[in-house]
């Protein structure tokens, strides 16, 4: 069995990704994913307050919506952005800089590994294996990308209509949800 384009295309994911992260070191990668993950939170909690400011200019309520989300996650990811760029400067240009880029590429490595994984599970649900193509089924990293995807299917919740449902009850508080799903989009 050959090294087909699959294996290629992971490899290369893989090295991509962790000299990336060694560049930008581990406390920064760290550093940016809490950032993403703050104003995401931060703005599933100031877009209620903010909306029917926007609504004002807007007539379109789907679209007022999309423009305060949007708005503010940009916003609030930017000034966390500024701050979280100065904390790794720091820690990147002190001792243990060389450690965190180490550490770094270590976490880079494990993030290209999740792509890849989560992108054959993606390809696998799209396409099934008697239909996929003989690069992507005879390659050998085929059979380890599939076994760990099972496994992080494993790890998801069982019960993940549950799950949206509480995503949803969260984001009916207050009516604003409500309000857009019963105007018409071209309001």
């Amino acid at each position: 069995m050959a090294i087909t384009i699959l294996d290629g295309i992971v490899i290369i994911v893989i090295l991509f990704s962790s000299f990336l992260a060694m560049l930008r070191g581990f406390s920064r990668e760290l550093l940016s994913l809490i950032s993403w993950i703050v104003a995401t939170v931060i703005t599933l909690f100031l877009f209620k307050p903010a909306l029917p400011f926007v609504e004002q200019y807007l007539s379109n309520k789907m679209i007022a919506l999309i423009v305060t989300l949007v708005i503010i996650f940009v916003i609030v990811l930017s000034i966390i952005s500024i701050v979280t760029m100065k904390i790794a400067d720091l820690i990147i240009d002190s001792q243990i800089g060389m450690l965190d880029r180490t550490i770094g590429f270590i976490f880079g490595a494990l993030r290209g590994l999740l792509i890849v994984v989560i992108s054959m599970m993606l390809v696998n649900t799209l396409i099934k294996p008697e239909q996929q193509a003989n690069w992507l089924k005879n390659a050998k990293t085929k059979p380890i990308l599939d076994s760990l995807g099972l496994e992080i299917w494993d790890v998801l919740p069982k019960n993940l209509s549950y799950a949206l449902e509480k995503i949803e009850t969260f984001f009916k508080k207050d009516d604003v949800i409500t309000d857009i799903e019963n105007s018409p989009l071209s309001n």
